[in-house]
Formats: structure tokens, C-alpha cells, sequence
């Protein structure tokens, strides 16, 4: 098959998922696609493996592509597999625990022996600082310059990869925690910060709080996959613009991925919400329920008038199958989905 010379409009999607990984080219006269197993260790690889089957079939170079939308699961795996960085949380003095008290509400109310999850980081891994803002955003207490350098000491010693700061109606007043990140950024360069009053800023502090905490949590892994993608796509002279996937069905780019990654937490399942809805709008079908059947997942989706059913907060890793409350709170916009086990590609640990 000859090798066209003349770029046209050549959009490609790649969808990362527990088992596989889709490749979908649309060119102006046709769409081809193809399918291979996820790469657990190096998910590039199969990206580009199934980049080059489809231009092959299509009969362009890979330099003629005109676009590449990605969507991954990659961010949901980390949280759910807690194989995300080591992480500290920088909170205000006295909200310390306030990600392991949660809301206090029972989810199901009369089971004795109720289970709620883990938080992402463990006591020992939360900090505080003598710091106040009241909810007008008026500063009550300070920011001890001091004692913050004390305790850029201490993360400094305890070897920590990423750090989030959550402090007490910093969503009105943003000072003290800016104040955090250029303090840890001129004496750690190499430490990954997230505020929450940029990740997810919001009154509630505990859903702020696990959102920004999830955020830093998984930063340094999707920063450095991120990085890794785009400098595979130049290296295959695929030079044109790149997006992801967020959770809400729109595109994000790279540089916001990197620094917001939680908002990549639903990004594959929300692309096939949103294609359903393509189709159901094409169709004229108002209402539609969407199947998304995945190897290790499937995902069911309500799309009424032609638009998914959405969300400002979702769970994961819920530790009672869909009981609100049970798992752990991501407040970003997100296209509403059940999703539940699929077992083609889980993996499961035997313990004796």
C-alpha cells in the first residue's frame, strides 16, 4: 500500500483501558481501527504499536496526522491501586484529620460493622501550620514563616514526591497557600505541589481536601507518563496537536493534564459516554442508555436529550458497591457512570 504525501484531515482517539488499548483513525473519507493488549509496564508502546496498524491500513504516514485525543484509565488504576507517589497533606492546625473523619455520615445505617476506606495518606503523612482565614477571606491568624520553613525541613527529610495544601476557606483567600508552594519551590524545586484552591476550589473542605490530595497523589506518575507520550509521538515525527480526555467529556490539554491530573480520573469511560451521545443525537434518540463493556470494567451511562447524565462529585474506590458515601470523594465535573467489575483483565492477589 502506497504512502500518501499530502496530509489531510487525519483525527486520530486512543483509549487506554485495563485490557486493552482502542485505535481509531478518522480520515476524511473513512475510519479505520484497531485493537491490542494494554502494556502494563510501558503503555506507550502498545499507543504506538496500534498508531502504526492504523496509518498502515489508511495508507498516510504517521506525520500526516492532523490530531491525537487520548483518553486513559491510567489516573482511575493509581487511586484504586494506591500506587500513586509518596504524598504529605499541609493542612491548617486543627483539620489535620479532617480526610479520615470524612462527614461522619453512615452510609448504611444499621451495619455494625461498617467499613469506610482508608484515606489516600496515612496520619503520620498530614502536617499543619498555625494559619486562619475566615470564610469572607479576612487572614485571623498569619502564616508563621518559620515554622513553615521548619516543616520544609522535615519533608525534606522524610524523602516526599508530591505535596497538597489544603488550608481552612482558602477557596475566598488564596495567600497562605501560595505562600506554601513558593517556599517549598525555592528550597525543593523537585517536589510536585497541588493548592486546593486551584485543584478544586470549593466551601466543603473535606471534599476539597481528598480531591486535592487524590491530585497530588497521582501527579508525578501521570506527569511523567504525560511526558513520556508526547515525546514518543515527536520521536514518530507526529508533530500535531494532542489533547486528553477529562472526566466531563471535553478535552484538556497536555500542560493541564499534567498539572490536574484527578480531572483525568474518568477520562476513557466519559469518551464513550460522549460517543454514545453522538450517536443518539444522529438517530434522534432522546433518551438512551449507553453500554460501555470494557475487559476489566463495565460502564452504563443515562443520556437524555441527547446529552450524558452529569455530576460535580464521584467516588472511587468504593468499599460497598454502590453505596454513596462508601468511597473516596473526587469533587471535579464528571460524566455520571456505573461502573462495575468486568474481571476480563482484573488481576487478582491470593493471599494465603
Amino acid at each position: 500500500m502506497s504512502i500518501s504525501a499530502k496530509p489531510n484531515n487525519n483525527r486520530l482517539g486512543v483509549d487506554i483501558g485495563g485490557t486493552f488499548t482502542d485505535v481509531v483513525l478518522e480520515t476524511k473519507s473513512s475510519h479505520y481501527s484497531t485493537k491490542v493488549l494494554t502494556n502494563k509496564e510501558n503503555p506507550v508502546a502498545a499507543i504506538i504499536e496500534g498508531i502504526e496498524v492504523v496509518c498502515l491500513e489508511a495508507g498516510i504516514a504517521l506525520s500526516d496526522l492532523t490530531q491525537v485525543i487520548h483518553g486513559t484509565t491510567l489516573a482511575t488504576n493509581a487511586l484504586i491501586e494506591r500506587n500513586g507517589a509518596k504524598t504529605a497533606l499541609i493542612t491548617t492546625e486543627g483539620f489535620r484529620d479532617v480526610i479520615e473523619m470524612r462527614t461522619e455520615s453512615r452510609f448504611e445505617q444499621y451495619d455494625l460493622n461498617l467499613r469506610l476506606p482508608e484515606p489516600l495518606l496515612p496520619r503520620d503523612q498530614r502536617y499543619v501550620l498555625k494559619e486562619r482565614v475566615d470564610a469572607q477571606g479576612q487572614i485571623l491568624i498569619p502564616l508563621d514563616i518559620e515554622e513553615l520553613e521548619d516543616l520544609i525541613s522535615e519533608l525534606s527529610r522524610n524523602g516526599y514526591e508530591s505535596i497538597a495544601v489544603g488550608f481552612l476557606h482558602s477557596y475566598t483567600n488564596n495567600s497562605h497557600e501560595k505562600m506554601v508552594r513558593k517556599a517549598i519551590k525555592n528550597r525543593l524545586p523537585n517536589i510536585m505541589v497541588s493548592l486546593s484552591s486551584e485543584v478544586s476550589p470549593q466551601v466543603r473542605e473535606y471534599e476539597r481536601f481528598s480531591t486535592t490530595v487524590a491530585n497530588a497523589y497521582i501527579k508525578p506518575l501521570m506527569k511523567s507518563y504525560l511526558i513520556k507520550f508526547l515525546a514518543r509521538l515527536r520521536e514518530k515525527h507526529i508533530n500535531c496537536p494532542a489533547f486528553l480526555m477529562h472526566s466531563g467529556g471535553g478535552i484538556i490539554s497536555f500542560e493541564d493534564a499534567a498539572e490536574f491530573p484527578v480531572r483525568l480520573v474518568e477520562s476513557g469511560p466519559a469518551g464513550g459516554a460522549m460517543f454514545a451521545a453522538d450517536i443518539a443525537s444522529k438517530y434522534g434518540l432522546k433518551k438512551v442508555l449507553s453500554f460501555d463493556m470494557g475487559g476489566t470494567t463495565a460502564k452504563i451511562c443515562l443520556i437524555n436529550d441527547y446529552t450524558p447524565k452529569t455530576s460535580r462529585v464521584f467516588e472511587v474506590a468504593r468499599t460497598y458497591r454502590f453505596k454513596k458515601g462508601s468511597g473516596i470523594p473526587i469533587s471535579i465535573p464528571v460524566i455520571d457512570m456505573v461502573e462495575i467489575g468486568a474481571g476480563g483483565g482484573s488481576l487478582v492477589l491470593l493471599i494465603p
